[in-house]
């Protein structure tokens, strides 16, 4: 597990907060979090699709803190990949109707398999921290697949945390989705946000 130096006197009630804050075993979902996918688009009918904001509705982080503090975290993730729901479609030829969310959130659930592969999984092997952000690096198992990941975590207000990261689906054996004969292509790298609140 990785550490960094003790911080600077000037940085040490950031780091103090992370310490105070996340110390013992911290349990996050959609009670107190929100998870969302982010997708973009290309080809040469990229002007008819839309770039998509996705939330996944059942999932777990799980975070143990030891009194060493953060830098010793571990860090596990459940994701059900049946439970994606499509929030928002921007760009476009025209609106997103009900219908469509509809039909994406099928072709999400073909294109990843959901049937035999329905649960997305992380597990953190190092854990580097700084004055007010953490970057926690490990293994994401998609589709089948284990491929390393690395996720940025940043404070933004005391209370409240978000975690950045990109997953690559060629990474783990997907084939991004494509439609009019490959003129719409879903771009391979798809950015993940959760945003955590822990008041809640």
């Amino acid at each position: 597990m990785g550490r960094d130096e003790t911080p600077a006197p000037d940085e040490g009630a950031a780091y103090a907060r992370w310490v105070e804050i996340s110390t013992g075993r911290l349990r996050f979902g959609p009670d107190n979090g929100r998870m969302l996918l982010r997708t973009g688009r290309k080809g040469v009918g990229s002007t008819v699709g839309h770039d998509l904001t996705i939330e996944v509705t059942d999932w777990s982080v799980e975070l143990d803190v030891p009194e060493t503090g953060p830098a010793d975290a571990t860090a596990t993730a459940r994701v059900e990949l049946g439970s994606l729901a499509v929030r928002e479609g921007t760009g476009g030829a025209v609106p997103l109707t009900d219908k469509d969310r509809g039909e994406i959130e099928n072709n999400a659930r073909r294109t990843l398999d959901v049937d035999r592969h329905p649960t997305a999984t992380f597990e953190s092997t190092r854990v580097v921290t700084g004055d007010d952000h953490a970057t926690i690096s490990g293994r994401l198992t998609l589709h089948g697949v284990a491929a390393p990941i690395d996720v940025e975590v940043r404070e933004v207000t005391p209370d409240r945390y978000r975690a950045t990261t990109a997953v690559t689906q060629s990474a783990h054996g997907i084939k991004p989705y494509s439609a009019f004969l490959g003129a719409l292509k879903v771009r391979d790298n798809v950015e993940v946000e959760i945003e955590v609140d822990l008041r809640r």
